[in-house]
Formats: structure tokens, C-alpha cells, sequence
């Protein structure tokens, strides 16, 4: 059987740090350690957020539609359907 050689996508170049300050663990993915790169995909680290997420602010819940999670966007529904006085 041929063998499979690991290319450049799949694994972190070798001796790579984890992009974290103070962190010098090797690199897993996504420039992050095995610890890192696991609170990336919870959504507690990093800028750029594996899903996306709630556009107000403090709330971390996913993104259902327009930017907002289903409990805002419920929230603006019943906002803009009350009467004005």
C-alpha cells in the first residue's frame, strides 16, 4: 500500500509555539495547543470564532439569524410588534 505523507495543511510545521502569550506548548491547529485550540472551538478565545455567535453584547449563544441568537431575535420580534403610544 502507498504510504500516506502528511502535508503542510495537516500538520503545524515543527518546533511551531502555540500563538497564545506565555503559552509554549507545540502547536495543534489554527496556530493554537491542544488546551487553546479546545477554547477556541467553545467560543472563549480568540477574535475570529469557530460558529457564529450572538451580536449583543455579553451573550456568547449561536447565531440563528440576522446576527442575533433565537432568544434576541424573539426579544425584537415582540419589540417591534407592540404599539407605539
Amino acid at each position: 500500500m502507498p504510504e500516506q505523507k502528511a502535508t503542510a495543511k495537516t500538520q503545524p510545521a515543527a518546533g511551531e509555539k502555540c500563538c497564545v502569550e506565555k503559552c509554549k506548548q507545540s502547536v495543534r491547529a489554527k496556530g493554537y495547543c491542544r488546551k487553546h485550540y479546545a477554547a477556541w472551538r467553545r467560543g472563549k478565545l480568540g477574535k475570529k470564532q469557530r460558529y457564529n455567535i450572538c451580536s449583543k453584547e455579553g451573550c456568547r449563544k449561536p447565531a440563528v439569524a440576522g446576527g442575533v441568537c433565537a432568544e434576541h431575535k424573539k426579544g425584537a420580534v415582540t419589540e417591534a410588534a407592540a404599539p407605539v403610544a
